[in-house]
């Protein structure tokens, strides 16, 4: 090569550089605009410089970059930032191919919302084919703002991010957000981290997402992928939700949710247009272990919801709160702090049915059709076995029928109805109870061989709380058990046979044969009369008769005990129980003691209704042992005490084929 050559080429590029210097490079910012324009379909200007730095990868710097949004949005631009720096490879351009290794965006600001329709600002016009032929390598963000807007929800939402350092496979550099903003209109916290947005471009790959959202003490946090192109109206995601009551989520839901002791849930959560699940979820619901699946409905003018909830095992007082009653807030307990509190008042308040209004608006609201099952239930208070439950609510008329709640080895099932539809919430109430054993209801009396317990109530009233309902009850309430084996001390301690008691208490306890034991109670206006009441044995009748107050929750009961044995000393003084239902008083009623002679004592023949006779659960072999109203009694003229248990059974035994065979 000549020494003029080598100056000719030396010179070329001393010009190209001196050109690539001097050359005014915004005379391209007019092409360059309505080139994105035209992809994007909205306004596009670079208002600050353009310089660029050519070679084989040439460098772009534009500044004041602004992309227009939608007419109808509330925000001039759907995008803008300082300073866009784009790194372009030439040589893939020569095969029509727009190869990015690089973008980087300081100081970018989003404005995404939808309109009143629905309709996203976000969405541009779908480009050609052969603009699609375009790679993107790496994208960095400086000190990123967004704002989210969503008039429907009542959502604005305002987050800083910025691009973390790209992952060890190569991949493109995450993006990590933290925000907040109100949501319903209730003010929360956000943060999250997801995958590069040029992966957005890419159909086909996974676009893996992860945020945290807390509004006051409820927390959820969302992973998982979502294919790409991304619809938010087709998605699954895994979904962990926690917090300190269940009803919180009302505000955030739009939707009623029951209240609850504090939570923990984790699950699918999906969308399918207007469809949402939440599948497989599993956690905890105060001490109790929960799962279960849940649909909702949207659009309509009631959301639906239906759910199967099943729990195993369940602890029974953390449901207290779907009757305005804390959980328990003793020693391995869990309740959140104002149910604490709420106990802790409870405590020293004289009444114990509740009194709290139900929230009339949130039955309206929704519509739910929920299947509760517990095949094992913890409770301290109750011998509570299992619970079953189906639980219909429909323009604001609740029903949970049938419910079948498993008591002392025994059900208990009827149906119950709140009518939520005006003002006063109209309630009625359906149960039966059948086959429930004495010695479980009562740990604490002796028995062996007890006739099973039947019972029922049928109750109607008016009220907007549990107390109200009650306290405006009509119907009646009655419950029976047939013969079996109890022990005698209890009875002997009711009937205040002194030298019988200290017996039983000095030596060893024994039982006696019981006949038959029933309570009727009619119900008029919140007050529980006695229609008939007796406890039989072979040995004592104890006889009732008085009130319940559910207005007030008082007490007036009077207990007649009548001996049929002898015994020295007998203080045949009846038994008052009074009080209210929190503390119940048991007192001798006021009156001469009387010494019980050792002749005759009339025994006091029972009548009881036959529809109460009919709840007898005799079991295997029983004999009801109870006469039947109509039935006659027995002859006074034959004093009891000269009878003996067995005597006496020899009695009955003698009577039965007499009535078979009256000829």
């Amino acid at each position: 090569m000549t020494p003029l050559a080598v100056a000719a080429g030396a010179a070329a590029l001393i010009g190209a550089a001196v050109l690539a210097v001097a050359f005014d490079w915004n005379w391209f910012k007019g092409p360059i605009e309505r080139y994105v324009s035209g992809v994007t379909g909205r306004p596009f200007s670079i208002r600050g410089e353009l310089a660029v730095g050519p070679g084989s990868v040439t460098r772009i710097d534009a500044e004041h970059v602004i992309l227009g949004n939608a007419p109808w949005a509330s925000s001039p631009h759907l995008a803008r930032a300082d300073r866009v720096r784009v790194d372009i490879a030439l040589w893939p351009l020569l095969a029509g191919r727009w190869d990015v290794p690089r973008i980087e965006l300081l100081r970018p600001d989003l404005h995404f919302e939808r309109n009143v329709r629905g309709e996203p600002n976000w969405r541009l016009r779908e480009p050609s084919k052969a603009r699609r032929a375009m790679s993107f390598d790496e994208l960095v963000i400086h000190e990123g703002s967004l704002r989210f807007r969503e008039p429907r929800l009542r959502t604005d939402l305002r987050m800083r991010f910025d691009t973390e350092p790209p992952g060890p496979d190569g991949a493109s550099s995450p993006i990590v957000a933290k925000g907040t903003g109100r949501y319903r209109n209730g003010r929360f916290t956000l943060s999250g981290r997801v995958d590069s947005p040029l992966q957005l471009l890419e159909g086909g790959r996974a676009y893996r997402v992860e945020a945290t959202a807390r509004a006051g003490a409820t927390r959820a946090r969302l992973h998982g992928s979502l294919p790409v192109p991304i619809d938010l109206d087709q998605f699954e995601l895994r979904a962990e939700i926690a917090g300190q009551d269940l009803a919180d989520l009302y505000p955030l839901l739009g939707f009623v949710v029951p209240e609850s002791p504090p939570y923990l849930l984790r699950g699918s959560l999906s969308r399918d247009g207007r469809i949402v699940r939440y599948r497989g979820f599993e956690g905890t619901i105060g001490d109790s272990d929960l799962r279960g699946d849940l649909r909702i409905v949207t659009g309509n003018p009631r959301i639906h919801a239906r759910a199967e909830l099943v729990f195993n095992p369940l602890d029974f007082d953390d449901l207290a709160v779907l009757v305005d009653a804390p959980p328990a807030t003793g020693a391995g307990e869990t309740a959140n702090a104002s149910q604490e509190a709420e106990a802790r008042r409870r405590a020293t308040e004289s009444r114990v049915l509740p009194g709290r209004p139900y929230d009339l608006e949130k039955l309206r609201l929704l519509d739910a059709d929920v299947q509760f099952r517990a095949s094992r239930v913890e409770s301290k208070k109750f011998p509570i076995d299992s619970l079953h439950a189906h639980v219909s609510l429909k323009s604001g008329v609740l029903k949970v029928r049938p419910l079948k709640v498993g008591l002392a080895g025994g059900l208990v099932h009827g149906d119950v109805t709140l009518d939520a539809r005006r003002d006063v919430i109209g309630a009625v109430a359906d149960l039966r109870a059948s086959g429930v054993e004495l010695p479980r209801m009562f740990p604490r009396i002796k028995a062996t061989s007890v006739g099973l317990i039947g019972g029922q109530a049928t109750l109607k009233g008016r009220g907007n709380s549990v107390a109200q309902m009650l306290a405006t009850a009509d119907g009646e309430v009655a419950a029976v058990m047939g013969a079996g084996q109890v022990s005698n001390l209890l009875l002997e301690l009711a009937g205040l046979d002194i030298a019988e008691s200290l017996k039983f208490l000095l030596g060893k306890d024994r039982s006696v044969r019981l006949r038959c034991a029933y309570a009727d109670f009619g119900v008029d206006d919140g007050i529980a009369r006695t229609r008939s009441l007796a406890f039989d044995t072979t040995d004592t009748v104890i006889l009732g008769k008085g009130s319940i107050s559910l207005r007030d929750e008082g007490l007036d009961l009077v207990l007649r005990p009548r001996p049929k044995d002898v015994s020295p000393v007998s203080l045949r003084v009846p038994l008052e129980v009074r009080g209210t239902f929190k503390d119940p008083k048991l007192s001798p009623q006021p009156g001469p003691l009387v010494a019980r002679a050792a002749v005759a004592v009339a025994l006091y023949a029972i009548a009881p209704p036959a529809a109460v006779l009919a709840l007898i659960e005799t079991g295997p072999g029983e004999d009801v042992g109870c006469r039947p109203l109509g039935a006659g009694t027995a002859d006074e003229s034959e004093s009891p005490t000269s009878k003996s248990a067995d005597h006496e059974r020899r009695e009955n035994r003698r009577e039965r084929p007499r009535r078979k065979n009256p000829t």
